[in-house]
């Protein structure tokens, strides 16, 4: 089976969720998906794709590069860790690659709010990825 056709429900769903710019290659492999996602809900729906084809991210044969086009409608919230920087993942999970830091007391753009424990959000850098939400609070409009 081919990475194209393991994958090809996300590739689909993709295309249906207005994804732009969606690029597919499969190289030494490994299948890379990119895009623009149009809302941080394409991008949770995605990942939740993903983890329903190939539970916990095990294959390592996937790389999903979909960031959520900034014009997309968001809110911010305070990184409240303890004393360090808080992790931006990749994907939803402690298991994905660290992307970027949000500093302590940073204002971040929560783009998604994906579950109850990981939140799509991008840094002022510009990093994107997920953090966990226990380490952020809303901030008020």
């Amino acid at each position: 089976m081919s990475l194209q056709n393991k994958y090809q429900e996300i590739i689909n769903a993709a295309t249906v969720g207005g994804v732009a710019n969606l690029q597919v290659r499969e190289q030494d492999g490994v299948l890379y998906i990119d895009g623009e996602a149009p809302n941080g809900a394409v991008k949770d729906m995605l990942w939740s794709t993903y983890d329903k084809i190939d539970p916990n991210y095990l294959s390592g044969d996937l790389v999903m590069n979909v960031n959520v086009i900034q014009s997309a409608p968001v809110t911010m919230a305070k990184v409240t860790t303890e004393k360090s920087n808080l992790n931006i993942r990749k994907g939803p999970g402690t298991d994905q690659p660290i992307v970027g830091k949000a500093a302590r007391h940073e204002i971040v753009t929560v783009i998604s709010q994906s579950s109850e424990q990981w939140w799509l959000i991008r840094s002022v850098d510009g990093e994107e990825g997920y953090a966990y939400a226990k380490y952020l609070t809303p901030e008020a409009n």
